[in-house]
């Protein structure tokens, strides 16, 4: 006889009790179909989780990668900025340099041998960077070329500034010496005695004349032709009242048969600079100055020295 399972079943809303009966051999499929669909719909569902997962995870990968891609093209637009930024550094150093040269051959200033120059052995390559390589191609090369030119920006920036410095501190010594340098008439008038060979207004013999002797009226302002220091303001003998003034390098000035001395001894004065009146104090024949340019103690013509 076959088995045989009975089932009851009893509802709240009413009194009577169903049976059911099942054979047992259909209860077992029925069961074992259930775990199968079951283990099934688990199976394929944790493997559309999975391919669901993977899914995602591409798409997160994909994106990162897009993301890289991009800022690998935005890192290779910088570098081509960069590049051309150096090349504008080497632009400019040219210029200083062509400056330079201008700047000494003005001031008729050699250079130093300290300089190699700007192009050639140890100065600036002359190759150019590409700037227009494409943002998918590799630039590797453009990046050892130009930290290779950076190197070699900067040990030419360092002699351009041992230059400079060498050029500044010449057109230093050069502005002190033209500043120096007698260049402007004292005063302003009439030359009425040349340096050299003269006959003397008091004896009528030929004598030396150490100087120029400038008329006008009394009183009329005299200015120092450089820049110096004041060694004498006085009195002497023949000269009458005297403004020696020490322009160093050798050069001095003298300025004699003045009226009124309007500086004094050790004064720093500039070219230009008000530093007596004309008169005629002395041994003269009328309202002059007599003017002198000494150099190392020997007097020069200083007509030769008057650029106004």
């Amino acid at each position: 006889m076959k088995q045989r399972i009975k089932i009851w079943f009893h509802s709240g809303n009413s009194p009577e009790i169903r049976e059911f009966t099942l054979r047992k051999s259909i209860l077992i499929c029925f069961l074992i179909l259930f775990i199968a669909c079951t283990g099934t719909v688990l199976y394929v569902g944790h493997d559309y989780y999975l391919l669901k997962q993977a899914d995602h995870d591409n798409a997160a990968l994909l994106e990162t990668v897009a993301n890289q891609k991009n800022e690998l093209k935005d890192q290779r637009r910088q570098i081509q900025i960069f590049a051309g930024e150096i090349q504008g550094l080497k632009d400019q150093i040219a210029k200083l340099g062509r400056l330079e040269n201008q700047v000494r051959l003005i001031a008729d200033i050699d250079k130093s041998g300290r300089s190699s120059g700007i192009w050639g052995i140890g100065g600036v390559s002359k190759v150019d960077l590409d700037q227009e390589i494409p943002l998918d191609a590799h630039h590797h090369a453009l990046i050892r070329e130009m930290h290779h030119q950076v190197k070699q920006i900067q040990s030419v920036a360092d002699k351009e500034k041992l230059d400079f410095n060498d050029l500044i501190d010449k057109l230093t010594k050069k502005k002190n010496l033209l500043a120096s340098s007698p260049s402007i008439k004292p005063v302003s008038g009439i030359i009425t005695s040349p340096f050299g060979y003269r006959k003397s207004p008091f004896t009528g013999k030929r004598t030396f004349h150490s100087g120029l002797d400038i008329s006008n009226r009394m009183g009329t302002e005299i200015v120092s032709t450089a820049t110096g220091k004041v060694v004498f303001a006085g009195r002497k003998t023949s000269y009458g009242n005297v403004v020696i003034i020490d322009h160093g390098y050798g050069k001095a000035t003298k300025y004699a048969h003045v009226r009124d001395i309007l500086v004094h001894k050790n004064q720093q004065v500039k070219r230009g600079e008000v530093i007596a009146t004309l008169g005629n104090t002395g041994r003269t024949t009328g309202p002059h100055l007599h003017y002198e340019v000494l150099v190392n103690g020997t007097p020069v013509n200083p007509s030769k020295y008057i650029l106004n």
